[in-house]
């Protein structure tokens, strides 16, 4: 059986993110202890918030470091892979560094958040052969980059998801997001 942690450090949508895991017949540990996340086989960093105090807490935790150096497979979901980022709009606010991308405020002339059911396109990594819509709401986005393994589109178009070696991240919410969303964690579990 698969150790799966999701990190829960109280900025998280960590029991909706949980009974995705547990619908495919996994059961992940919720915690923020440091040793545990280390010696999981797969760790998720979910986050729901402001991306200035879900940095705080990260810090007065002590899981900045913890996150970064993780080698197995890691997937940020919403606010944590925007947290993965170098620099957040959302009270101006240092990430984790990981993607070195900003995270940028949609244009205010956007009905903020996106919110609701989007396509998926111009999908590779864990997210090849995904095709349809996943559950959105955001609103700040990251910028296409050499790191973007999916897109979207909402007044422009913007990184529906991210990897850099074993790091990967949703803008989305794939535990909100049916059949789709099942297979992209699936596709993150078979990594």
């Amino acid at each position: 059986m698969k150790n799966i942690v999701i990190i829960d450090y109280g900025a998280g949508n960590v029991k909706s993110v949980n009974f995705a895991f547990q619908r495919l017949g996994y059961n992940p540990v919720l915690t923020d202890d440091p040793k545990t996340i280390k010696t999981a086989d797969y760790v998720v960093f979910p986050g729901v918030g402001h991306a200035k105090a879900a940095m705080e807490t990260i810090e007065a935790k002590g899981l900045s470091e913890v996150i970064r150096n993780l080698k197995q497979p890691v997937l940020g979901v919403c606010l944590g892979m925007q947290l993965m980022c170098r620099f957040s709009e959302e009270g101006d606010v240092n990430g984790l560094g990981i993607f070195d991308m900003d995270v940028k405020k949609f244009d205010d002339q956007l009905k903020v958040p996106h919110m609701g059911w989007n396509d998926v396109l111009d999908c590779s990594s864990i997210m090849k052969g995904v095709t349809g819509q996943t559950y959105f709401v955001h609103s700040y986005y990251v910028p296409i980059n050499q790191e973007t393994i999916a897109s979207c589109e909402y007044g422009i178009k913007f990184s529906a998801s991210l990897a850099k070696d074993n790091f990967f991240g949703c803008q989305f919410h794939p535990e909100k997001s049916g059949k789709v969303g099942e297979e992209i964690i699936l596709n993150f579990l078979n990594q």
